[in-house]
Formats: C-alpha cells, sequence, structure tokens
C-alpha cells in the first residue's frame, strides 16, 4: 500500500536514510520505492530518476549541513567558532555518513547553478570564521581548503575504521582542532606564500 502524502520531499528524504544506512554510492530506486511503500514506476511522480534523486538528496545534505555549521558558530567568534564547528562538521559526517558523501563532488556552477549555490553556503558559513583571524582576502580560499581537506582526512579516517589504535579518537581529533587554531593565528597577514626552490612553499 502506497504511503500517503508521498512527496518530492518526502521521496528525498527516504532516498538520504538509505544513503545514510548503505551508502550514498548505494542508492537505487528500488530501495526507495520499498520505504515509500509503491513500485518504482510511481517514484517518477516526484523524481526524475536516479541521478536527479542523488542531485535532490546531495542538495538538500548540502543545505542541511550549512545549516549545522552556521548553528554551531552562532554567538561565537574565533577560535570558539572554529572549534564548534569543527565538532559540528565531525558530528554531521558519523550521525549522516551518506549524506555526508554526497557532499564531496560539489556541482560545477555552469552546469548546475542552483545547487552549487547551495553547495557553497558551508563556504559562507567557514569564511565568516575565518574573517575573525584577520586573514587577507586573497588567501581566503587557499585556506578554506586546507581546513575543510584537513577535517574531511580526519573524518573520513574515522569513517571507514582507519584508527586503530587505543588511543583516544576524540582525543585526536581535539589536537588537530587546537592544531588548526594555532596555524590560523600565525598565518602570514601579508605577502601570502611564495614558491622556494623545488617548488617548497614558503613564507613571504
Amino acid at each position: 500500500m502506497a504511503r500517503a502524502g508521498l512527496s518530492p520531499a518526502a521521496v528525498t528524504e527516504e532516498a538520504a536514510r538509505v544513503c545514510d544506512e548503505e551508502g550514498f554510492d548505494r542508492l537505487s530506486l528500488a530501495a526507495v520505492a520499498k520505504r515509500c511503500g509503491v513500485a518504482v514506476p510511481s517514484l517518477y511522480k516526484h523524481v526524475g530518476g536516479l541521478e536527479a534523486l542523488r542531485r535532490e538528496v546531495a542538495t538538500a545534505a548540502a543545505a542541511e549541513f550549512a545549516r549545522v555549521l552556521g548553528d554551531a558558530a552562532i554567538g561565537r567568534s574565533g577560535a570558539d567558532a572554529l572549534r564548534a564547528v569543527a565538532r559540528a562538521y565531525r558530528d554531521y559526517a558519523r550521525t549522516r555518513p551518506g549524506r555526508y558523501a554526497a557532499l564531496q563532488q560539489a556541482p560545477r556552477p555552469e552546469e548546475d547553478e542552483e545547487a552549487a549555490a547551495v553547495f557553497y553556503r558551508s563556504v559562507e558559513v567557514l569564511a565568516s570564521i575565518l574573517a575573525g583571524f584577520g586573514l587577507p582576502d586573497e588567501a581566503l580560499i587557499d585556506v578554506i581548503r586546507w581546513l575543510r581537506g584537513t577535517l574531511h582526512g580526519f573524518v573520513d579516517l574515522e569513517l571507514r575504521g582507519g584508527f586503530g589504535l587505543p588511543q583516544s579518537v576524540d582525543g585526536s581529533f581535539e589536537v588537530v582542532v587546537e592544531a588548526l587554531v594555532r596555524s590560523l593565528r600565525e598565518w602570514p597577514h601579508a605577502g601570502g606564500f611564495e614558491q622556494g626552490p623545488g617548488g617548497a612553499a614558503e613564507p613571504g
């Protein structure tokens, strides 16, 4: 029996739950249809196929992720805001692993302007936090990529079971966050980085 009140938003939410439980790469129309209590052809009333559904899940996750990070930053600035947002980042990845996986390929603005704008919201949250460290404008994108790369590297290893030693993973994460804070406080405020011999980055 079909579920009453089925809508594009409800289908997207069920698909997101499938992703969290089974993995974003294992999302299928059949799995979503089963959860919604309908036959696969009935889903086409609400979504234009698997790729369209993947796009909807990713866009909804991007909006949710930005809200989570933004909420964590409210009432905080500088190092305190960074600490709170880093913890929210990790918590989101751990509690919504499929949705988090959906965020790892950003849509190109020239191909999907609407989705790209939603994905950019989390970048705006990070940019507002980094403003509290007095970074030069020309360094902002590089710093955001470095920050995201560091946090993603940690949580991705954690999600994949990559930390097998007995030391506390929570403690290690706090060390990483404090290293980020210290690095941002010491980031060059003028001159940026120049290429040294052999292409190595050196402070300008």
